[in-house]
């Protein structure tokens, strides 16, 4: 459906029901349906929102006004309007930076933040040339192949997925295209995390080459006092397409251990299934993501977990 948001018409996609809700910002190149493997995943368990940011998907692609501010204003002008009252934000790569700027606002509602393969709250370290590059990552076919191939997925996805990628990257609006790599990727906020109340949980690709997990230790991690990391090996920067199971897993644990007991309310009834007082994860999830989880119920909550690689 279209919302008017924020003085914007924004695509925005809700299936399920329950609270918290999970709401998903998109990657740079994305629309709401990169989460859709993730969603199917989830739906029976909560109610999901997903939207396609300006100038991508089917949202409306104003000529300017793609600052990491705006973005979040969209977000938050999204979740206002479905009058959302307790809701966790899922957010990859660019939306993951969204996430965080939403979470330093500290708005109401907001129970905790997911960040999958997120960028880091410092500029993207790369020369300006590089990032002129960038710009025409998304330009035909054949670009957006060899982006994924090179660079977002080595090791490969679905053909299916493929074609979603191709499709929504070359769909994006020329402005949009340019914003992040030229712009909004050199914002700033790392000050501002400073000012984020709400739980945590970051997950990493083995083998990103885009935001790789000892940038995001170094950059993403130590401002957030609460943050969990959780590396999924053999995975690069589509984690979302490239392993929908784990990353599913690992959100639904992370919104489990929000609610009271490990509750979860869905639709007026109540259904128990969190496992570890921490990262909710039973032993046989913990081990269908291959995460060293040695010790279901530890008195001692994780801050990093990282893939058993024996």
């Amino acid at each position: 459906m279209i919302l008017t948001a924020n003085g914007i018409d924004l695509q925005v996609e809700q299936r399920g029901a329950g609270s918290p809700a999970l709401v998903f910002l998109h990657y740079w190149g994305g629309s709401s349906r990169t989460w859709r493997h993730v969603v199917d995943r989830l739906v029976t368990d909560f109610r999901t929102v997903s939207l396609d940011q300006r100038g991508w998907g089917r949202s409306a692609a104003p000529a300017t006004g793609y600052a990491l501010a705006d973005l979040a204003d969209d977000a938050q002008a999204v979740i206002g309007t479905l009058d959302l009252e307790r809701y966790i934000l899922v957010g990859h790569s660019m939306g993951g930076k969204v996430a965080q700027l939403i979470a330093s606002r500290r708005p109401r509602g907001l129970v905790g933040m997911a960040l999958i393969a997120p960028a880091p709250p410092v500029p993207l370290d790369m020369p300006l040339a590089m990032r002129q590059k960038m710009v025409r990552a998304y330009d035909t076919r054949e670009s957006v192949a060899a982006t994924v191939a090179q660079v977002l997925a080595p090791n490969g996805l679905d053909q299916a997925d493929l074609d979603a990628v191709i499709e929504d990257s070359l769909a994006g609006a020329p402005a949009a295209k340019e914003a992040w790599p030229l712009s909004t990727s050199q914002e700033d906020i790392a000050s501002a995390l400073a000012d984020i109340e709400v739980p945590a949980m970051v997950i990493s690709g083995e083998h990103d080459r885009v935001d790789p997990p000892e940038v995001l230790e170094r950059e993403l991690l130590p401002p957030l006092a609460r943050a969990q990391l959780h590396v999924l090996p053999q995975v690069g920067h589509l984690s979302p397409y490239e392993a929908p199971d784990a990353v599913a897993n690992l959100v639904r644990a992370f919104a489990m251990s929000l609610t009271d007991d490990g509750i979860l309310s869905l639709n007026g009834d109540e259904m128990v299934q969190r496992q570890c007082k921490y990262c909710g994860l039973s032993p046989a999830a913990a081990a269908s993501v291959r995460l060293r989880h040695a010790d279901i119920g530890s008195a001692t909550p994780p801050t990093s977990q990282r893939p058993d690689r024996s």
